[in-house]
């Protein structure tokens, strides 16, 4: 990759009008990368004979894979006056209802026209993600209202949030200051984030999947038949992060024969004081090395700088959709990884070291981090040539080697310490494997006889690295332990099949 000078195109770096929606846009990138979140989406409506300018369709909408994220974001101010359910009921119209009334309307729109999105009002640069088939999308509408936490913080203390109530309904809120329950009973939930939750909400949850998961999960609770009562969304959060479920997600976790749930302040402030989270927060810092290669190389692929080039944007979605789809914890043991064949190299002789990295659950990738050394004749195009062909064995080989695998992402960079560090990617599609493939991985294996000799291991990257008590986890996985997915088998069994492949009974 090269060019580091160049500028994205416009699209790709739109982050709103107003303040609010800058900031707003600013969170999201920085969570889903710019790929997947555009500020000031319109379609085409009220435009004749190709003339004339579309209308806004939200203030920002995020595709990644099934799942559409729809925002309005209004900046309402909240009156002052002396009757404060008078002033609320004001506000709750114009920043609540009005809003989710628009996010409605948009996903309407997406529904029946997906086809009709643009990034310009002229509506001459269609919306450059294709959108997930009608009968598998999962809408999530979310409603950023701000000034409503400031006056909350006046008039009840408090952190400000507004409080969350799922026995609310429709006009009720007029007359329940400062409380949020279900807006439109009869369409489907909304979440209202206000000045202070959208910041908890997103900078915790901070990358695609942990934000769905938890968005959905919320859903599910707030339209059930339990009655659920915060006393803010931090509080709700905390329950969610500190329990989990049979297989190891986060869950609400609620008592079976609930008829209501209550979650009162303070629950969140102990969470950001216990010594799990605290130790999380340090494990995580090597992460974001993930989210910087991500969006490195999104930026070649959006400019076209790439050093070899790796074909239209909507063809290369799909690998950088893979390495987002990563949650934290997960993109902190890839990132971990990458660092130790790094430092590895840096006193290996070696021409090659590598690493390959099993999917830690039904569905996840392999990936393939390769470092190659420079011979000291290699001009730059050589070089780049031949780890290319380096990485394709190397991922042909994982498929070779692990007949399951169904997605491989392979990475090369140089080996040992260099001023400027570049990286290649290379996405294999192994669900497509066919006769002529396998007869070229054959011939690659043999030309490049790589991972003939395999030592494997298995960690675990636990979400929190010490328990409440301070004390650090296990974080290796044997062949005969329990299977962290929580299926009640043997490791050996169960998600290390491929690891641990059973022996041929002679």
């Amino acid at each position: 990759m090269t060019d580091k000078g160049q500028t994205a195109p416009d699209f790709a770096s739109r982050e709103g009008v107003t303040p609010a929606e800058r900031h707003l846009a600013k969170l999201c990138k920085r969570s889903f990368l710019s790929l997947w979140s555009y500020s000031c989406v319109f379609r085409d409506q009220g435009r004749t004979n190709g003339k004339g300018d579309g209308k806004e369709l939200c203030d920002l909408l995020v595709v990644f894979e099934n799942h559409i994220l729809i925002f309005s974001d209004k900046d309402c101010v909240f009156g002052d006056g002396p009757d404060i359910a008078l002033e609320w009921s004001r506000w709750y119209r114009k920043a609540v209802k009005k809003s989710a009334d628009q996010v409605f309307g948009a996903e309407r729109w997406i529904r029946n026209f997906p086809g009709s999105l643009f990034l310009d009002k002229a509506c001459s640069v269609p919306f450059p993600i294709d959108l997930p088939p009608a009968e598998e999308v999962t809408f999530h509408r979310i409603v950023v209202a701000h000034d409503g936490a400031r006056k909350c913080h006046e008039a009840l203390s408090g952190s400000g949030s507004l409080m969350l109530d799922n026995s609310l309904e429709a006009d009720q809120h007029l007359s329940t200051p400062f409380t949020i329950g279900i807006i439109f009973p009869d369409r489907g939930f909304v979440h209202v984030l206000d000045d202070t939750t959208l910041n908890v909400a997103m900078r915790q949850l901070d990358t695609i999947t942990d934000f769905v998961e938890y968005l959905s999960k919320k859903e599910a609770l707030m339209m059930g038949d339990v009655r659920i009562a915060a006393a803010g969304e931090e509080e709700l959060l905390a329950r969610y992060l500190g329990h989990l479920d049979a297989k190891g997600k986060h869950d609400f976790m609620i008592p079976n024969k609930s008829d209501a749930a209550y979650f009162d302040q303070g629950s969140w402030l102990h969470f950001l004081q216990s010594p799990e989270h605290r130790a999380q927060v340090t494990a995580n810092e090597i992460s974001y090395a993930w989210d910087a290669l991500i969006d490195k190389f999104l930026f070649h692929a959006i400019t076209g700088t790439q050093y070899i080039p790796g074909g239209p944007l909507r063809e290369q979605e799909r690998a950088f959709r893979i390495m987002a789809r990563e949650n934290r914890t997960r993109r902190r043991m890839l990132a971990e990884s990458v660092h130790e064949v790094i430092g590895r190299s840096i006193h290996s002789k070696s021409f090659l070291d590598a690493r390959v990295v099993f999917p830690s659950n039904a569905g996840d990738p392999y990936y393939a981090f390769v470092c190659v050394r420079r011979g000291d004749t290699m001009t730059d195009e050589e070089y780049r040539q031949a780890r290319q062909k380096v990485l394709q064995s190397y991922c042909y080989t994982v498929k070779l080697k692990w007949p399951s695998a169904q997605d491989i992402v392979g990475i090369a960079t140089e080996s040992g310490l260099v001023e400027n560090r570049s990286e290649d990617m290379l996405y294999l599609d192994g669900s497509t494997w066919t006769a002529q493939d396998q007869a070229i991985a054959e011939q690659m294996h043999e030309e490049f006889p790589l991972l003939k000799k395999t030592r494997m291991t298995r960690g675990i990257a636990h979400e929190y690295p010490v328990d409440y008590k301070g004390e650090k986890r296990e974080t290796i996985q044997s062949r005969n332990s329990p299977c962290k997915c929580g299926s009640g088998k043997r490791f050996r069994n169960c998600h290390g099949r491929d690891i641990y492949p059973k022996k041929r009974k002679k």
